[in-house]
């Protein structure tokens, strides 16, 4: 029998809950911990250096984990979707009008579970062997660490990412006061869509908010 009908190739897009929401109406979900490559910085991510040069060290890192993956443990899997914390001192500034400059983000990628944290050292080791400049540089701020977000209200929105203020003011001031819940963690994004690829109106974004009860 072949690795391959072993371990199929994992896609947690198809297996994971958190990986999917309902476009149109918002979805209570109880998530545990996971595991991401995380980057952080600050700014317009459309202009702010630190933001292109945070993709540039991620994503390398990410496929020699996987390639990592496959070669040692006989374990194939799609590297996951980016993901993005989101929070500003006043986070009016995500709606209405967004000021993307007062913006502060984390950048992450998922890592399965059934790798180990010498793995990740490894992969970080053999990407910055590799690595110069602006590359390099970024992956000196790459860490793991696991997010605890538990019950969490999340929704789809298919449209381009200035277009998310109106969803997240239903989500913040209706949603979730009228179920007798409060905000707490940051806000949280899934791109589900390449926006290199994918014209901003069919864009697919999970919006999260982590929730407690009042």
């Amino acid at each position: 029998m072949s690795e391959d009908a072993v371990h199929p190739k994992i896609d947690v897009k198809k297996t994971m809950a958190g990986y999917r929401a309902p476009r149109g109406t918002f979805a209570l979900v109880e998530l545990a911990d996971q595991r991401y490559l995380m980057i952080d910085g600050r700014g317009d991510p459309n202009t702010a250096p630190a933001y292109a040069r945070a993709l540039v060290a991620l994503y390398p890192v990410a496929y020699a984990l996987k390639f990592a993956s496959r070669r040692e443990l006989g374990r194939d899997y799609v590297v996951p979707p980016l993901e993005g914390l989101w929070w500003a001192d006043d986070m009016n500034s995500f709606t209405g009008v967004p000021d993307k400059s007062r913006w502060q983000w984390t950048m992450m990628l998922m890592v399965p579970d059934w790798i180990g944290s010498g793995m990740v050292d490894e992969a970080v080791a053999r990407t910055a062997d590799k690595a110069a400049g602006e590359r390099l540089e970024g992956l000196r701020e790459v860490r793991l660490q696991t997010l605890s977000e538990g019950l969490c209200v999340q929704t789809l929105h298919l449209g381009s990412f200035d277009d998310e203020g109106p969803v997240l003011e239903r989500m913040h001031d209706v949603f979730i006061p009228e179920h007798g819940l409060q905000m707490t963690g940051r806000h949280h994004e899934i791109y589900l869509s390449d926006p290199r690829r994918v014209a901003p109106e069919k864009l697919r974004t999970i919006l999260r908010q982590p929730v407690l009860p009042r």
